[in-house]
């Protein structure tokens, strides 16, 4: 990697990240999709046809979150967040997980495109509340006291990813697009290398394995995302 001042920098982060915390991923063999029928608990279909088995679901994953920890690739990604911050450049971390780990290794400027675990939406009040506890067709929504209208603030497939028109300003605007942990073949995120690349910003993929998408990337780093994300925080902060 040349030494530059790179001054935005957008990193994707995707379901490899959180693994090593022990947070479940989705599409390998022993994955949550190996495991659960996609349309029957991430589809606003499956959802219409049996809420109580999707909220099953999501309370089972919120349960799970329940005093994770983030590991050293989200700590390194908090600490050049808070070290460029000091520089006058910026980082925005851009993640599909819906997991708090960003969040407890204290990253500030995140975007979560996919939703959280522990945030609901009343979809009577458009309210979108912190949400730690189990949820069920006959929860109340604080803001409005409507019934049967709470459901997980999750993107589920065929819905809209949250906040597209931010992530694509700053891809626009990026002069380092880092991906971290993702498998290439979640569409739009796997087209933000692309975009970053049209917009003249320097592309690193940080992976396990090479993604669908890897050969798109000037520089691909592969290993766990514990020791090779850190390693390049230090050197691009050395560089």
């Amino acid at each position: 990697m040349p030494n530059a001042a790179y001054r935005r920098i957008v990193v994707l982060t995707g379901a490899g990240i959180s693994a090593e915390s022990g947070i479940a991923t989705f599409r390998d063999k022993e994955g949550l999709w190996a495991k659960h029928d996609i349309n029957e608990v991430a589809t606003p279909e499956g959802y219409a046809r049996n809420p109580a088995k999707v909220h099953a679901f999501y309370n089972q994953r919120r349960m799970d979150v329940r005093g994770v920890e983030p590991n050293t690739a989200h700590m390194a990604l908090a600490g050049l967040e808070q070290q460029l911050d000091r520089r006058g450049a910026e980082v925005l971390v851009v993640t599909q997980n819906v997991d708090p780990l960003h969040e407890r290794a204290g990253t500030q400027r995140l975007i979560h495109m996919h939703g959280e675990l522990l945030r609901v939406w009343c979809v009577a009040c458009d309210a979108r509340l912190t949400w730690d506890q189990e949820l069920s067709t006959s929860t109340v929504c604080p803001a409005c006291r409507a019934s049967r209208r709470m459901r997980p603030d999750i993107v589920w497939f065929g819905e809209m990813p949250y906040h597209m028109e931010r992530i694509e300003a700053a891809l626009a605007a990026a002069d380092l697009f880092v991906s971290i942990g993702t498998s290439g073949n979640v569409y739009p995120a796997s087209g933000f290398v692309a975009e970053a690349r049209r917009a003249g910003a320097r592309t690193v993929e940080l992976n396990l394995e090479p993604s669908e998408g890897a050969s798109l990337f000037h520089e691909r780093r592969h290993g766990p995302a514990s020791r090779i994300v850190p390693q390049f925080v230090e050197e691009l902060l050395a560089g």
